[in-house]
């Protein structure tokens, strides 16, 4: 046991949880304080003038806009294909006996296994030859790849926990196979079912190398616009109200989560 652990392991709880609570507020902290500053001179705390003036000149960008638009696009487009494509995979893993069944499963896991920037780098490689490069439909088929986790490992252990007396009972009443999923099967795997999509939306509004690698240099997410404002222009401002624009969409999608989703529900689905 290294030193780091039994000094953990010794601190109380409660201190340790305070500690843990002020290393991610704090930075969150900082970030929309500067989204609000428009001057904070060292060594003053709080910032020394406030102000919207840096909101005012970000929204009026006319690329903060095309980029937002092409990040939900994205994240929505990425989201259906990766349900369309996953959700059927993962029935089938959940409900057959095939050869290679566990293998391939497995191989799900290939994509987080490894440096992503090395694999995206090789798929870039594939992606040049066949004109994908700097186009919508390859940072959308790059992005499925970082969906593939969620979408069929989660799906998977919430079909496998469905009581399957409640689906018999419904065909000795008469149900078909397709109202027996529908009434029956779906409602009970549901809320797994998502959270996987509510996963798959955010992260891939969030992801940036296969945005960066694929899309550049003319596909721009919030993310990539995000970067180049702060590199290109060092105005802090910026980044930090960018930030807080990208952080909308995941507050919102916490809010819809903790409506349709408890904590028995994924756990439930999750195979706990």
């Amino acid at each position: 046991m290294t030193a780091a652990r039994r000094l953990l392991r010794r601190l109380p709880g409660p201190l340790l949880a305070t500690v843990l609570a002020v290393a991610i507020i704090v930075p969150i902290a900082t970030v929309f304080l500067w989204a609000f500053a428009e001057a904070w001179r060292y060594p003053a705390l709080l910032p020394t003038q406030w102000g919207f003036r840096f909101w005012g000149m970000t929204l009026a960008r006319a690329d903060v806009w095309s980029a937002l638009r092409t990040s939900l696009a994205l994240s929505v487009v990425v989201t259906a294909v990766s349900a369309a494509i996953c959700l059927p995979a993962a029935y089938a893993f959940a409900r057959l006996d095939f050869p290679g069944k566990q293998l391939l499963l497995l191989s799900f896991l290939a994509t987080q296994a490894f440096p992503k920037f090395g694999l995206y780098v090789a798929i870039a490689a594939i992606f040049l030859q066949l004109g994908l490069i700097g186009t919508f439909a390859g940072v959308a088929i790059i992005q499925v790849l970082n969906t593939l986790l969620f979408m069929i490992w989660i799906p998977v252990a919430a079909f496998q926990n469905v009581d399957r007396r409640l689906e018999e009972a419904a065909r000795d009443v008469g149900a078909g196979p397709f109202r027996t999923f529908w009434h029956v099967t779906l409602p009970q795997a549901g809320p797994a079912i998502a959270a996987a999509l509510l996963l798959s939306f955010v992260g891939t509004f969030y992801e940036t190398e296969g945005a960066w690698l694929i899309g550049a240099p003319t596909v721009r997410t919030m993310p990539i616009l995000m970067i180049s404002l702060i590199n290109n222009q060092l105005v802090i401002q910026y980044g930090a109200v960018l930030s807080v624009l990208l952080w909308v969409p995941s507050f919102v999608a916490l809010l819809f989560a903790r409506n349709i989703l408890s904590a028995r529900t994924i756990a439930r689905g999750l195979g706990a």
